[in-house]
């Protein structure tokens, strides 16, 4: 394990190392392992998605790198950080400089009787200069194209104006990791594209690593990368192909993933992949077998002549 604390050249240092990271809920009758030694690297100012079936643990991921819950097993550094080592003290300190969260549940975001400006500017009260504060929090509103709301209360917004005065929430702590979970679930298809560009541009402007967890097929069409959490581990990785980086306005014409990104499948320290079920399924692979054979550079897998007969 590099000491990633101690690398020589911080702006080089993955924002995100998590290597065989493994969490177990326990009750006083159930044991759930929702993460079986997942590992993944974020490089800083990455924008990129986690995407996977309800329960397969990719909402538990971003609650360990948010500090909002423990690790079981494993490691977990981010932004330098250990965060197995972080006492409570330390812990609240990373959550107050390090992350910023956007959440699905705008009544988790922003509290009712305030005004916009007043919600943007709660995080920022622990700054005595209540001008600074103010001007800071108009700034954001500006950022997100929210400046003209600034008066506005909860009841008086629509669910993608609140959605975007949450996102200026989650960076009024000057955050360098910008966590959201399913932040286009409760919008419709045209207010979760405008929710997706401005997230889009912030990451570009600022450089801020960006992390969604989603089922929005659109969203994960115009990130950077798509990484697929199932059964707690990651099954399978998909990188936007470089021809389109620059025409990401350009993707909704787009019906399929595929057209913008290659996929991958991840291999674990001991060799072990995870082949996307879709792809199984149509491969019409109904056993637990698959004929392997190197050809070349390639290695090809498929079916068993006799299986699914």
């Amino acid at each position: 394990m590099v000491n990633w604390s101690m690398a020589a050249n911080e702006a080089t240092r993955p924002m995100v190392v998590c290597e065989n990271l493994v969490k177990i809920y326990k009750t006083k009758d159930v044991e759930v392992l929702a993460l079986q030694g997942l590992e993944v690297t974020i490089e800083q100012g990455e924008f990129m998605a986690i995407i996977g079936n309800s329960g397969s643990g990719k909402s538990t991921f971003l609650n360990m790198i948010g500090g909002l819950d423990r690790p079981s097993a494993g490691k977990l550094w981010v932004d330098g950080k250990d965060l197995f080592k972080l006492n409570d003290r330390e812990l609240v300190e990373y959550k107050r400089n390090t992350v910023g969260f956007v959440w699905q549940n705008n009544g988790r975001n922003l509290v009712p009787y305030l005004t916009a400006w007043q919600n943007v500017q709660m995080p920022m009260l622990f700054d005595k200069d209540a001008k600074k504060q103010k001007e800071r929090a108009l700034q954001l509103l500006e950022m997100v194209g929210m400046a003209h709301k600034k008066n506005s209360k909860l009841t008086q917004l629509s669910g993608g104006e609140q959605q975007r005065i949450a996102i200026a929430i989650a960076l009024s702590n000057n955050p360098k990791l910008l966590l959201a979970d399913e932040p286009t679930g409760a919008v419709d298809a045209k207010t979760a594209a405008y929710i997706l560009d401005v997230l889009r541009t912030i990451n570009r402007e600022t450089g801020i690593t960006t992390v969604i967890v989603t089922h929005d097929q659109l969203l994960a069409k115009k990130v950077n990368r798509v990484v697929a959490i199932r059964d707690g581990k990651i099954s399978s990785e998909r990188v936007m192909k470089q021809s389109y980086l620059d025409r990401l306005q350009d993707i909704t014409s787009f019906t399929e993933a595929q057209d913008v990104q290659d996929e991958y499948v991840i291999l674990d320290r001991a060799g072990r992949l995870q082949i996307p079920r879709d792809m199984l399924e149509k491969l019409n692979v109904s056993g637990n077998r698959l004929k392997m054979e190197l050809n070349g550079e390639k290695i090809i897998l498929e079916r068993p002549i006799d299986d699914g007969e």
